[in-house]
């Protein structure tokens, strides 16, 4: 090809370090990428290392997009000097990524060539291949390697790369997606030829079966013999045409001293041909005439049900990843934007960060950004998996893809392309289909033993009956060892895994929870406690005016609008929640007269001709103002968590307002779900005792952890740990990090912090505790499905093996055929897939 970069490729061009920007203080900033970086661990490890190049004042690495970006001094450092302590931490700084669609990939011996081959090529850092997406990931350097190389070691392995032809006009498609339906028309083609030619050799095979036909074609007659030679050709035709995969890979496997799936099918069909060609050409070397029967319909049928098996697995394969393309069929292809004071209606690849967007009622909205104007409700369903509207204002973000319902309004652009969270969340979700539960690496194992196993029990099998079997012997044994051969399915074994978690890991999308890889998957079912920060994740993170108690005859509307004015020049999170309090309900705040800030008890001040004192209960007592039985209520206030302010005007206590960080409206019947499941949930936050034990029981949960400073965060997830349990951690925050890294799943809040997205295994998009649970959920239903296919898979082979070997024969005469083998062996492998796709039709329980 003379484009190097063909359609069948996705690539992630390299991101080269971008131009040094002047800091202040002088400082340059850089952004390199980092290779090698596969799990929350490696980010610190890189960031130490740069941390410690003189020079360097601040460096934080991004394991989702795999940059680091660092700010120092370029008179004491050089981007080299970066560069080389990202190569002596044990990475590769420099690197890009690709996905390469490869065809004809059907079980693990398949993904285990793929893998070392790229593996071995040099500049190759990492490479992953999959059953689930047909594709292999390659992260390598570009300066040591290219496409041609990567090419030519998949080429070495026995595949090819999928490169389907674009017909002019034909629908764009995925790479990958446009390959699987190009090979499935292959193979449909393949199989209507073999099937007319399997009806035409079964017809004819046994002619003396047939009233007619067996006076016409008698046993041992020249027309028969000559009937038969035609059948041969025939049958060499289909394997040529219909069973050509079966062969090219298998001499791909010979060469690479494996065997695999194509092994075990074109042995058998080929040694049927063969015999039953020699019996054609040659019978008079046989010592008798009931040897020289002909086995061309086994050959044929077998090939056709196989490629058919082969067929409906791409068929069904393609259900399972659905769930990406309605992802990538949420992108808007057009934007609306204000160019030179006019709307024009723009590519969506033309938007640019800054640009004024333009969205009218039931409009998609086509990139990120925040609202400058107007008002909407805008479903966000098919991201977050909330079904409610949301309402958005101005300052507002909004998310690309989701859809405009009511009003219309503009807003800026701030992330476009592949920096958008659609985009992220399409890439995330690929790589973590890409990924591999940790049990399929036992799978592996054993399937790169089977296939040599299975050849070798066929052997096993052919000499036993040739030597104890019934006569013909030589007719049992040649039976018996093509229907080991063609019975035994590594497919079904290789599948069972990936086609789980392709599914899974999208299921989990539709809901608004973004899982990283199989690890965290698999861990996540596993998992028997659960660590819940309070702040932000159990609550709203954000303290709003609770109560308003009166005494004295005070209006609460006057006490108030009082205590907002005195508040409203601080930036306290409690003063911000009494001044949004006041604008909430329309009250005219007036302005202060006088102010006085008094630490560690309050503040005074005259407003609107008034004196007002808002603080606590020493404020008072030093004040000298009589409060009564408010200081009860200002008790019971601070038991549920809340934080009582008192308030006096002119000299009398006039009232107490009270603010509190409160629940989330979903975070009690999330936490009664999780206890359900039996999960002991766990309370970990820095606030004071009486406050944390107060929001617990409003939730209930029973073991708290409280006045925790951020850095032993991680320390206590590793104290449950210890205990002998597997901790799940949720958070949102900055140094929520550290812990979520530490526990055995990780799950953020999407509405949090990207350094806490980027330590966590689980990304819940919507910022609830339900997130949790349905994500556990799904972990446990992706895992029983993988267990489901393991088992059928194990159980098939285990059962089916030796029925094709004849150990029913002696004790009740049956004797399996090879076409019965043929499709029981393309059965097994469509009927895991069915079993992955069933996992779409699954429904979180409340």
């Amino acid at each position: 090809m003379n484009d190097p970069t063909p359609a069948a490729l996705e690539t992630d061009k390299p991101a080269p370090a971008k131009a040094p920007e002047t800091a202040s203080g002088g400082h340059r900033h850089i952004e390199l990428t980092v290779g090698g970086m596969h799990c929350p661990h490696c980010p610190p490890a890189v960031e130490k290392a740069l941390k410690a190049v003189a020079g360097v004042a601040s460096a934080h690495v991004n394991l989702v997009n795999r940059l680091a970006a660092v700010d120092y001094d370029p008179a004491r450092a050089t981007a080299v000097d970066l560069a080389k302590a990202i190569r002596t931490a044990g990475y590769l700084p420099g690197t890009a990524t690709m996905r390469v669609p490869i065809k004809n990939m059907h079980c693990s011996s398949c993904v285990t060539r793929v893998e070392l081959a790229l593996r071995m090529t040099p500049g190759v850092v990492s490479a992953r291949a999959g059953l689930g997406t047909n594709a292999a990931d390659v992260e390598y350097d570009p300066g040591r390697t290219d496409f041609a190389s990567i090419r030519k070691a998949i080429e070495s392995a026995g595949h090819r790369l999928a490169e389907p032809k674009v017909e002019p006009g034909a629908e764009t498609l995925d790479p990958s997606e446009a390959a699987n339906r190009q090979e499935y028309r292959t193979l449909m083609r393949k199989w209507w030829f073999g099937a007319a030619a399997s009806v035409f050799t079964m017809l004819f095979s046994y002619p003396w079966l047939i009233p007619y036909l067996r006076d016409v074609l008698p046993r041992g007659s020249d027309q028969l013999r000559y009937l038969w030679m035609f059948m041969g050709a025939l049958a060499l035709a289909v394997m040529a045409y219909s069973g050509s995969q079966f062969f090219t890979g298998m001499w791909a496997a010979l060469r690479q001293r494996t065997a695999n799936m194509h092994t075990l099918i074109a042995i058998g069909t080929g040694v049927a041909w063969t015999y039953s060609t020699i019996a054609v050409l040659f019978p008079q070397i046989f010592p008798e005439a009931a040897f020289t029967e002909v086995y061309y319909d086994v050959t044929a049928v077998v090939t056709a049900l196989v490629v058919l098996g082969l067929a409906m697995e791409i068929k069904a394969k393609g259900r399972t990843s659905e769930a990406i393309k309605k992802l990538i069929g949420l992108q808007a292809k057009t934007a609306r934007v204000v160019r030179d004071g006019k709307e024009v209606d723009l590519p969506v690849e033309e938007v640019i960060a800054g640009d004024i967007v333009v969205v009218r009622p039931g409009e998609k909205i086509p990139v990120d950004g925040e609202v400058t104007d107007g008002a909407s409700a805008v479903d966000e369903s098919m991201i977050t998996g909330e079904s409610m509207p949301v309402e958005k204002h101005a300052g507002d973000e909004v998310i690309g893809a989701t859809i405009n319902k009511t009003g219309g309004f503009r807003f800026r652009a701030t992330k476009v392309g592949k920096d958008t969270a659609l985009a992220n969340i399409i890439r995330m979700v690929q790589d973590a289909q890409a990924t591999k539960v940790p049990i399929q690496r036992v799978v592996d194992v054993v399937s790169s033993y089977f296939t040599p196993v299975v050849i070798i029990l066929a052997i096993a099998g052919f000499v036993v009956w040739y030597d104890f079997g019934p006569q013909p012997a030589v007719t049992y044994a040649l039976i018996v060892a093509v229907t080991t051969l063609i019975i035994a399915c590594p497919c079904a074994l290789g599948m069972a895994t990936p086609m789980s978690l392709t599914t899974g890991v999208g299921l989990g999308a539709s809901h608004g929870i973004l899982i990283r890889g199989g690890e965290a998957l698999q861990t996540a079912k596993g998992l028997n406690a659960i660590i819940l920060d309070k702040t932000g994740t159990i609550t709203h993170g954000k303290p709003v005016l609770t109560d308003v108690i009166l005494a004295g005859g005070a209006s609460e509307s006057e006490v108030l609008r009082l205590a907002a004015a005195a508040e409203k020049g601080s930036e306290h999170p409690l003063a911000s929640a009494i001044v949004e309090a006041a604008a909430a309900r329309g009250l005219a705040v007036p302005e202060v007269q006088a102010f006085n800030a008094i630490p560690g008890h309050g503040v005074e001040a005259t407003v609107a001709g008034r004196s007002l004192l808002l603080g606590n209960l020493k404020l008072m007592r030093d004040r000298k103002i009589e409060v009564g039985d408010l200081e009860a209520k200002a008790l019971k206030l601070a038991d549920d968590g809340k934080t009582p302010m008192y308030v006096a005007l002119d000299g009398q206590a006039a009232g107490i307002v009270a603010v509190a960080d409160t629940v989330k409206e979903d975070s009690v019947a999330a936490v009664s779900a999780l206890k359900r499941m039996g999960l002991e949930v766990v309370m970990i936050t820095g606030d004071n005792e009486r406050t944390a034990k107060a929001i617990a029981r409003q939730v209930g949960i029973d073991r708290v952890l409280a006045e925790v400073l951020p850095q032993d965060k991680a320390h206590n997830v590793q104290k449950l740990q210890l205990e002998g349990k597997k901790v799940g951690m949720v958070g949102d925050g900055i140094n929520d990090a550290p812990a979520l890294a530490q526990a055995d799943v990780g799950f953020a809040i999407g509405t949090g912090t990207d350094v806490a997205i980027e330590a966590s295994d689980i990304t819940l998009i919507k910022g609830s505790l339900k997130g949790v649970v349905t994500g556990i959920q799904i972990s446990r239903a992706t895992m029983r499905n993988v267990f489901q296919n393991l088992f059928g898979a194990f159980i098939y082979n285990a059962a089916g093996i030796p029925v094709a070997l004849g150990i029913l024969y002696p004790f009740t005469g049956i004797l399996l055929s090879p076409i019965l083998a043929a499709a029981a062996m393309s059965f097994s492998s469509v009927t895991v897939i069915a079993n992955a796709n069933r996992l779409k039709r699954w429904q979180a329980r409340e």
